[in-house]
Protein backbone atom coordinates (compact mmCIF):
# COMPACT_ATOMS: atom_id res chain seq x y z
CA UNK A 1 0.00 0.00 0.00
CA UNK A 2 1.45 3.39 -0.97
CA UNK A 3 2.27 5.85 1.78
CA UNK A 4 -0.31 8.60 2.29
CA UNK A 5 0.81 11.99 0.98
CA UNK A 6 2.40 14.28 3.55
CA UNK A 7 -0.02 16.91 4.80
CA UNK A 8 1.34 20.29 5.86
CA UNK A 9 0.55 21.88 9.20
CA UNK A 10 -1.86 24.84 9.17
CA UNK A 11 -0.29 27.67 11.21
CA UNK A 12 -2.51 30.57 12.24
CA UNK A 13 -1.47 34.22 12.16
CA UNK A 14 -2.35 34.97 15.77
CA UNK A 15 -2.56 38.63 16.81
CA UNK A 16 -0.99 40.50 13.88
CA UNK A 17 0.53 43.14 16.16
CA UNK A 18 2.22 40.53 18.34
CA UNK A 19 5.22 38.28 17.85
CA UNK A 20 3.37 35.55 15.94
CA UNK A 21 4.59 36.79 12.55
CA UNK A 22 8.14 37.22 13.91
CA UNK A 23 8.46 33.72 15.33
CA UNK A 24 6.81 32.21 12.24
CA UNK A 25 9.51 33.76 10.06
CA UNK A 26 12.23 32.75 12.53
CA UNK A 27 10.97 29.15 12.63
CA UNK A 28 10.86 28.89 8.82
CA UNK A 29 14.44 30.18 8.59
CA UNK A 30 15.51 27.22 10.78
CA UNK A 31 13.49 24.63 8.84
CA UNK A 32 16.51 22.79 7.41
CA UNK A 33 18.64 22.94 10.55
CA UNK A 34 15.82 21.45 12.65
CA UNK A 35 14.14 19.34 9.93
CA UNK A 36 10.81 21.00 10.65
CA UNK A 37 7.61 19.52 9.24
CA UNK A 38 6.19 21.52 6.35
CA UNK A 39 3.74 24.21 7.40
CA UNK A 40 1.91 27.12 5.85
CA UNK A 41 0.79 30.38 7.43
CA UNK A 42 -2.82 31.45 7.09
CA UNK A 43 -2.69 35.18 6.66
CA UNK A 44 -1.79 38.11 4.45
CA UNK A 45 1.25 37.80 2.18
CA UNK A 46 1.88 41.56 2.01
CA UNK A 47 1.64 41.90 5.78
CA UNK A 48 4.15 39.09 6.38
CA UNK A 49 6.54 40.58 3.83
CA UNK A 50 6.32 43.91 5.63
CA UNK A 51 7.05 42.31 9.01
CA UNK A 52 9.98 40.36 7.57
CA UNK A 53 11.44 43.63 6.33
CA UNK A 54 10.90 45.24 9.75
CA UNK A 55 12.87 42.54 11.56
CA UNK A 56 15.57 42.32 8.88
CA UNK A 57 14.76 38.75 7.86
CA UNK A 58 15.90 37.48 4.49
CA UNK A 59 12.90 35.35 3.63
CA UNK A 60 11.13 34.54 0.40
CA UNK A 61 7.34 34.43 0.75
CA UNK A 62 5.08 32.48 -1.60
CA UNK A 63 1.34 32.92 -1.92
CA UNK A 64 0.05 29.37 -2.34
CA UNK A 65 -2.92 27.10 -1.79
CA UNK A 66 -2.81 24.51 0.98
CA UNK A 67 -2.17 21.78 -1.59
CA UNK A 68 0.94 23.62 -2.83
CA UNK A 69 2.45 24.27 0.61
CA UNK A 70 4.61 21.15 0.92
CA UNK A 71 6.34 21.65 -2.43
CA UNK A 72 6.87 25.38 -1.75
CA UNK A 73 8.13 24.98 1.82
CA UNK A 74 11.77 24.21 1.06
CA UNK A 75 12.36 27.46 -0.80
CA UNK A 76 9.73 29.87 0.52
CA UNK A 77 7.49 30.53 3.50
CA UNK A 78 4.08 29.43 2.18
CA UNK A 79 1.24 31.85 2.94
CA UNK A 80 -2.38 30.88 2.24
CA UNK A 81 -4.73 33.86 2.00
CA UNK A 82 -7.73 34.09 4.32
CA UNK A 83 -9.36 37.05 2.61
CA UNK A 84 -8.79 39.27 5.67
CA UNK A 85 -6.06 41.88 5.36
CA UNK A 86 -3.92 42.73 8.39
CA UNK A 87 -2.73 46.31 8.80
CA UNK A 88 -1.61 46.47 12.44
CA UNK A 89 1.89 47.66 13.19
CA UNK A 90 4.07 45.93 15.79
CA UNK A 91 2.53 46.40 19.25
CA UNK A 92 -0.30 48.46 17.73
CA UNK A 93 -3.45 46.34 17.30
CA UNK A 94 -6.02 47.98 15.06
CA UNK A 95 -9.46 47.28 13.63
CA UNK A 96 -8.02 44.60 11.35
CA UNK A 97 -6.50 42.57 14.19
CA UNK A 98 -9.52 40.58 15.40
CA UNK A 99 -10.98 39.76 11.96
CA UNK A 100 -7.56 38.66 10.66
CA UNK A 101 -6.82 36.51 13.71
CA UNK A 102 -10.25 34.83 13.80
CA UNK A 103 -10.39 34.18 10.06
CA UNK A 104 -7.02 32.46 10.29
CA UNK A 105 -8.22 30.16 13.09
CA UNK A 106 -11.47 29.31 11.33
CA UNK A 107 -9.71 28.48 8.08
CA UNK A 108 -7.06 26.37 9.83
CA UNK A 109 -9.76 24.26 11.47
CA UNK A 110 -11.62 23.95 8.17
CA UNK A 111 -8.42 22.90 6.39
CA UNK A 112 -7.59 20.15 8.85
CA UNK A 113 -11.16 18.85 8.98
CA UNK A 114 -11.31 18.77 5.17
CA UNK A 115 -8.03 16.87 4.99
CA UNK A 116 -5.95 19.68 3.52
CA UNK A 117 -3.74 19.92 6.63
CA UNK A 118 -2.45 17.42 9.16
CA UNK A 119 -2.84 19.58 12.28
CA UNK A 120 -3.61 23.08 13.51
CA UNK A 121 -0.82 25.09 15.13
CA UNK A 122 -1.90 28.44 16.56
CA UNK A 123 0.12 31.58 17.14
CA UNK A 124 -0.73 33.66 20.24
CA UNK A 125 -3.85 35.81 20.25
CA UNK A 126 -4.54 38.94 22.30
CA UNK A 127 -7.79 38.16 24.10
CA UNK A 128 -8.31 41.78 25.15
CA UNK A 129 -8.25 42.81 21.48
CA UNK A 130 -10.72 40.07 20.57
CA UNK A 131 -13.03 40.92 23.48
CA UNK A 132 -13.29 44.52 22.27
CA UNK A 133 -14.42 43.12 18.91
CA UNK A 134 -17.16 41.01 20.52
CA UNK A 135 -15.32 37.70 21.03
CA UNK A 136 -17.25 35.77 23.68
CA UNK A 137 -14.98 32.84 24.50
CA UNK A 138 -12.59 32.68 27.47
CA UNK A 139 -9.73 31.77 25.13
CA UNK A 140 -8.40 29.86 22.14
CA UNK A 141 -9.27 26.47 23.63
CA UNK A 142 -12.97 27.13 24.03
CA UNK A 143 -13.25 28.75 20.58
CA UNK A 144 -11.63 25.73 18.96
CA UNK A 145 -14.08 23.45 20.76
CA UNK A 146 -17.00 25.38 19.28
CA UNK A 147 -15.46 25.15 15.81
CA UNK A 148 -15.08 21.40 16.35
CA UNK A 149 -18.77 20.89 17.17
CA UNK A 150 -20.49 18.09 15.30
CA UNK A 151 -24.28 17.77 15.07
CA UNK A 152 -24.59 20.58 17.59
CA UNK A 153 -22.45 18.76 20.15
CA UNK A 154 -19.43 20.69 21.43
CA UNK A 155 -16.57 18.42 22.61
CA UNK A 156 -14.92 18.89 25.99
CA UNK A 157 -11.57 20.56 25.33
CA UNK A 158 -8.73 19.65 27.66
CA UNK A 159 -5.68 21.90 27.85
CA UNK A 160 -2.36 20.12 28.21
CA UNK A 161 0.98 21.86 28.57
CA UNK A 162 3.64 19.45 27.31
CA UNK A 163 7.41 19.37 27.33
CA UNK A 164 9.90 16.50 27.26
CA UNK A 165 10.37 16.98 31.02
CA UNK A 166 6.80 17.48 32.21
CA UNK A 167 3.21 17.34 30.97
CA UNK A 168 0.39 18.93 32.96
CA UNK A 169 -3.38 19.33 32.62
CA UNK A 170 -5.57 21.69 34.67
CA UNK A 171 -9.09 20.38 35.30
CA UNK A 172 -10.49 23.92 35.49
CA UNK A 173 -8.93 26.42 33.11
CA UNK A 174 -9.56 30.11 32.40
CA UNK A 175 -11.69 31.06 35.37
CA UNK A 176 -11.08 32.79 38.68
CA UNK A 177 -9.92 30.66 41.59
CA UNK A 178 -13.30 31.16 43.27
CA UNK A 179 -15.11 29.96 40.13
CA UNK A 180 -12.69 27.03 39.79
CA UNK A 181 -13.81 25.80 43.19
CA UNK A 182 -17.43 26.05 42.05
CA UNK A 183 -16.71 24.14 38.83
CA UNK A 184 -14.64 21.34 40.33
CA UNK A 185 -16.63 18.11 40.49
CA UNK A 186 -15.91 14.40 40.47
CA UNK A 187 -17.55 14.12 37.05
CA UNK A 188 -15.33 16.85 35.59
CA UNK A 189 -12.20 15.16 36.95
CA UNK A 190 -13.31 11.80 35.53
CA UNK A 191 -14.12 13.13 32.06
CA UNK A 192 -10.87 15.12 31.93
CA UNK A 193 -8.66 12.21 32.92
CA UNK A 194 -10.43 9.83 30.54
CA UNK A 195 -9.61 12.20 27.67
CA UNK A 196 -6.01 12.55 28.83
CA UNK A 197 -5.54 8.79 29.08
CA UNK A 198 -7.10 8.12 25.68
CA UNK A 199 -5.03 10.74 23.89
CA UNK A 200 -1.76 9.78 25.57
CA UNK A 201 -2.36 6.34 24.07
CA UNK A 202 -3.62 7.40 20.65
CA UNK A 203 -1.45 10.43 19.89
CA UNK A 204 1.59 10.12 22.14
CA UNK A 205 2.14 6.38 21.78
CA UNK A 206 2.07 5.63 25.53
CA UNK A 207 0.56 2.15 25.90
CA UNK A 208 -0.36 2.48 29.59
CA UNK A 209 -0.34 6.11 30.71
CA UNK A 210 0.58 6.85 34.31
CA UNK A 211 -1.41 9.82 35.55
CA UNK A 212 -0.73 11.67 38.80
CA UNK A 213 -3.73 13.50 40.30
CA UNK A 214 -3.07 16.45 42.59
CA UNK A 215 -5.02 17.39 45.64
CA UNK A 216 -6.73 20.76 45.87
CA UNK A 217 -5.72 21.89 49.33
CA UNK A 218 -2.31 22.24 51.02
CA UNK A 219 -0.83 18.80 51.81
CA UNK A 220 -3.75 17.25 49.88
CA UNK A 221 -6.07 18.24 52.72
CA UNK A 222 -4.07 16.59 55.52
CA UNK A 223 -6.76 13.94 56.06
CA UNK A 224 -9.51 16.53 56.11
CA UNK A 225 -7.94 18.97 58.54
CA UNK A 226 -7.03 21.43 55.75
CA UNK A 227 -10.02 20.84 53.51
CA UNK A 228 -12.41 18.06 52.52
CA UNK A 229 -12.38 18.13 48.70
CA UNK A 230 -9.78 15.39 48.49
CA UNK A 231 -12.18 13.04 50.28
CA UNK A 232 -15.51 14.21 48.85
CA UNK A 233 -14.60 15.19 45.26
CA UNK A 234 -11.22 13.80 44.16
CA UNK A 235 -11.22 10.35 45.83
CA UNK A 236 -14.58 9.32 44.29
CA UNK A 237 -13.26 10.34 40.87
CA UNK A 238 -10.13 8.26 41.38
CA UNK A 239 -12.26 5.24 42.26
CA UNK A 240 -14.17 5.53 38.98
CA UNK A 241 -10.97 6.00 36.97
CA UNK A 242 -9.29 2.97 38.53
CA UNK A 243 -12.39 0.90 37.81
CA UNK A 244 -11.95 2.02 34.19
CA UNK A 245 -8.46 0.50 34.24
CA UNK A 246 -6.71 3.87 34.19
CA UNK A 247 -3.51 4.06 36.21
CA UNK A 248 -4.30 7.15 38.27
CA UNK A 249 -2.62 7.85 41.58
CA UNK A 250 -3.50 10.47 44.15
CA UNK A 251 -4.67 12.77 45.45
CA UNK A 252 -1.08 13.93 45.86
CA UNK A 253 0.21 17.07 47.61
CA UNK A 254 0.90 19.53 44.79
CA UNK A 255 3.99 20.93 46.49
CA UNK A 256 5.86 17.61 46.21
CA UNK A 257 4.68 16.45 42.76
CA UNK A 258 7.04 18.32 40.51
CA UNK A 259 10.64 17.75 41.59
CA UNK A 260 12.74 15.64 39.23
CA UNK A 261 12.39 12.31 41.04
CA UNK A 262 8.61 12.70 41.36
CA UNK A 263 8.21 13.55 37.66
CA UNK A 264 9.87 10.25 36.72
CA UNK A 265 6.90 8.40 38.21
CA UNK A 266 4.18 9.63 35.86
CA UNK A 267 3.49 10.65 32.26
CA UNK A 268 1.11 13.50 33.03
CA UNK A 269 0.08 15.46 36.11
CA UNK A 270 -3.59 16.44 36.33
CA UNK A 271 -4.13 19.42 38.61
CA UNK A 272 -7.26 21.03 39.96
CA UNK A 273 -6.82 24.62 38.73
CA UNK A 274 -4.85 26.69 36.23
CA UNK A 275 -1.88 27.97 38.22
CA UNK A 276 -1.40 24.71 40.11
CA UNK A 277 -0.54 23.13 36.75
CA UNK A 278 1.06 25.97 34.83
CA UNK A 279 3.46 27.38 37.41
CA UNK A 280 5.56 24.18 37.58
CA UNK A 281 5.79 23.65 33.82
CA UNK A 282 6.63 27.28 33.16
CA UNK A 283 9.35 26.97 35.78
CA UNK A 284 11.00 23.87 34.31
CA UNK A 285 10.25 24.40 30.59
CA UNK A 286 9.51 28.07 29.98
CA UNK A 287 11.01 28.26 26.47
CA UNK A 288 9.96 24.92 25.02
CA UNK A 289 6.58 24.05 26.58
CA UNK A 290 3.76 23.44 24.11
CA UNK A 291 0.03 24.02 24.60
CA UNK A 292 -1.88 20.98 23.28
CA UNK A 293 -5.67 20.83 23.13
CA UNK A 294 -6.93 17.31 23.79
CA UNK A 295 -10.45 16.09 23.20
CA UNK A 296 -10.87 17.62 19.73
CA UNK A 297 -11.38 15.66 16.50
CA UNK A 298 -8.12 17.16 15.20
CA UNK A 299 -4.64 17.94 16.52
CA UNK A 300 -3.97 21.42 17.86
CA UNK A 301 -0.75 22.70 19.39
CA UNK A 302 0.44 26.20 20.24
CA UNK A 303 3.44 27.96 21.76
CA UNK A 304 3.01 28.44 25.49
CA UNK A 305 3.38 32.21 25.63
CA UNK A 306 1.56 35.37 24.74
CA UNK A 307 1.79 38.08 22.13
CA UNK A 308 4.78 39.89 23.74
CA UNK A 309 3.86 43.28 22.32
CA UNK A 310 6.94 44.81 23.93
CA UNK A 311 9.28 42.99 21.52
CA UNK A 312 7.04 42.58 18.46
CA UNK A 313 8.77 43.75 15.31
CA UNK A 314 12.20 43.94 16.95
CA UNK A 315 13.56 40.56 15.83
CA UNK A 316 14.20 39.61 19.48
CA UNK A 317 11.36 37.09 19.87
CA UNK A 318 12.42 33.55 20.72
CA UNK A 319 10.82 30.99 18.36
CA UNK A 320 11.67 27.97 20.56
CA UNK A 321 8.13 27.31 21.81
CA UNK A 322 6.62 27.64 18.33
CA UNK A 323 9.30 25.32 16.96
CA UNK A 324 8.44 22.81 19.69
CA UNK A 325 4.73 23.17 18.85
CA UNK A 326 5.40 22.50 15.15
CA UNK A 327 7.58 19.50 15.95
CA UNK A 328 5.03 18.00 18.34
CA UNK A 329 2.16 18.58 15.91
CA UNK A 330 4.15 16.83 13.19
CA UNK A 331 4.92 13.91 15.49
CA UNK A 332 1.29 13.58 16.57
CA UNK A 333 0.03 13.82 12.98
CA UNK A 334 2.43 11.05 11.96
CA UNK A 335 0.87 8.67 14.51
CA UNK A 336 -2.52 8.91 12.82
CA UNK A 337 -1.42 8.93 9.16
Amino acid sequence: MANAPIKPLALTLGEPAGIGPDITIAAWLRRRELNLPAFYLLGDEAFIAQRAKAIGADVRIAAVSASEAVSAFAEALPVVATGERATAGPAKPDASSAPAALASIRQAVDDVRMGRAGAVVTNPIAKSVLYRAGFRHPGHTEFLAELAAQNGRVPQPVMMLWSPRLAVVPVTIHVSLREALNQLTSDLIVSTVRIVAAELKARFGIARPRIAISGLNPHAGEDGSLGHEEQTVIAPALKVLRNDGIEAKGPLPADTMFHEAARAGYDCAVCMYHDQALIPIKTVAFDDAVNVTLGLPFIRTSPDHGTAFDIAGTGKANPSSLIAALQLAGRMAATQS
